[in-house]
C-alpha cells in the first residue's frame, strides 16, 4: 500500500514571531508546487497565530508541539484543543521523547490526549521510542510494543485512520548518532506488527510511521529509501529554511 510520506518540523523552543515569519516567508516558495510529500510545521504555542496565517493556503500545514487532554479548565500553562483549532491548527505533536523525559508524560497522558485529537478532528502525531539504556539491554521491542499498547488503548480501528506514529530513538535525539536506515527499518516493522495485532492489518499498512532522529540532508535520502519508513520529524535541521527545503526535496 502506498503511503504518502509527511516531512514535519518539529521548532522546539526556538523563535520569535518575526523569526518564524521570516522562515515561512523563505520556505514556502521554495517548496510551492512540492505535491509528493506532506509537509508540516509545529511551532511553539505563542508562534501559531503567526505561522498558521502565514502558511495558509499553501502546501504546508501548522500544528501544535501539544495539547491538554482536557477541552478546557485550570491548568495553568496549557493549551487547549479548542485553543488550536480556534488560530487554524489541524495537527499535533502527542509524547514527544523530551515530554515525556521532562514533564513526567505517561502512556496513560499520551492516550487521553490521542483521544482528544481524534475527537476534535486533529491529526494526531504519536511519538514512542526507547532510551539508550533500553536499547542496550535489548529491550526496544518491548518498550515499543508497551508504548505502542499504552498510547493505542481504547482506540477502534475506524478512529484510528488518522494517526501518524513518530518513531524517535531517543538516544538519537540531538546527539548526532543516528539509527542507521536498517535499525530504523526494523523498527518501524516492529511497531506496524503492533498496530496490526491492535487495530488490524488494513489500518497497520496504511498507518503512516515517521523517521525522528537527528534527521539531516546529508541522511534523509538513504531514510527514506527505506519501505518502511514514512517521512520524518525533523528537530534541529528544520530551523533553516534551506536545511528543511534540503530535506522535503530529498
Amino acid at each position: 500500500m502506498s503511503r504518502k510520506a509527511l516531512i514535519a518540523a518539529n521548532w522546539k523552543m526556538y523563535k520569535t514571531p518575526a523569526e518564524a515569519q521570516a522562515f515561512v516567508d523563505a520556505f514556502l516558495p521554495r517548496v510551492a508546487g512540492h505535491t509528493r510529500d506532506e509537509i508540516a510545521l509545529f511551532p511553539s504555542p505563542v508562534l501559531l497565530p503567526a505561522v498558521v496565517p502565514a502558511c495558509k493556503g499553501s502546501n504546508v500545514a501548522v500544528g501544535a508541539q501539544n495539547i491538554h487532554f482536557a477541552e478546557e479548565g485550570a491548568y495553568t500553562g496549557e493549551t487547549s484543543i479548542g485553543q488550536l483549532k480556534a488560530v487554524g491548527g489541524t495537527h499535533t505533536l502527542i509524547g514527544h521523547s523530551e515530554r515525556r523525559q521532562y514533564f513526567a508524560e505517561t502512556d496513560e497522558i499520551v492516550n487521553k490526549k490521542l483521544h482528544t485529537a481524534l475527537k476534535h478532528g486533529i491529526v494526531p502525531v504519536v511519538c514512542i521510542g526507547e532510551v539508550l539504556e533500553e536499547r542496550e539491554a535489548g529491550k526496544t521491542a518491548s518498550v515499543l510494543q508497551t508504548q505502542v499498547n499504552g498510547a493505542f488503548a481504547g482506540i477502534t480501528p475506524e478512529a484510528a485512520k488518522p494517526i501518524v506514529i513518530a518513531y524517535e530513538p531517543v538516544w538519537a535525539i540531538g546527539t548526532g548518532r543516528t539509527a542507521t536506515p536498517e535499525i530504523a527499518a526494523d523498527a518501524h516493522r516492529i511497531i506496524r506488527a503492533e498496530v496490526a495485532k491492535l487495530l488490524g492489518v488494513g489500518v497497520a499498512a496504511a498507518m503512516r510511521i515517521l523517521y525522528g532522529g537527528s534527521v539531516k540532508p546529508e541522511n534523509v535520502k538513504d531514510l527514506m529509501a527505506q519501505e518502511e519508513i514514512d517521512g520524518a520529524l525533523v528537530g534541529g535541521a528544520s530551523l533553516k529554511p534551506e536545511s528543511f527545503t534540503a530535506i522535503v526535496k530529498y
